[in-house]
């Protein structure tokens, strides 16, 4: 299995390689008030890449610390529970071999 997924992503990387050779050429981003940038396209296509992931990064930033501070309170509110005695209610086999038969089998 580790065999494909290292031939899957040998394949994803070629595919990109292959995508940046092929678009060497200049490309512009006309910005606000006639600014404009021009590089080849990859790199604007590998920025645009990198601030879309950023942008996503940091709006997950606020939920990954509410989950953080949930976790955190859980944990300490278990600690407290560890401290007391547990008592287990008695299983005997018995009741877990005397079920009524089911129709139909």
């Amino acid at each position: 299995m580790r065999f494909f997924i290292w031939l899957f992503r040998a394949f994803i990387f070629f595919a990109l390689f292959a995508f940046a050779l092929n678009n060497q050429h200049d490309a512009s981003v006309k910005w606000f008030f006639g600014q404009e940038w021009r590089a080849p396209m990859v790199f604007i296509v590998l920025a645009a890449f990198g601030l879309g992931c950023a942008f996503g990064v940091f709006a997950m930033v606020p939920s990954w610390w509410r989950h953080w501070r949930v976790a955190r309170r859980t944990q300490a509110s278990a600690a407290v529970v560890v401290d007391k005695p547990v008592v287990m209610p008695a299983i005997t086999l018995a009741s877990h071999t005397d079920h009524p038969p089911r129709d139909g089998l």
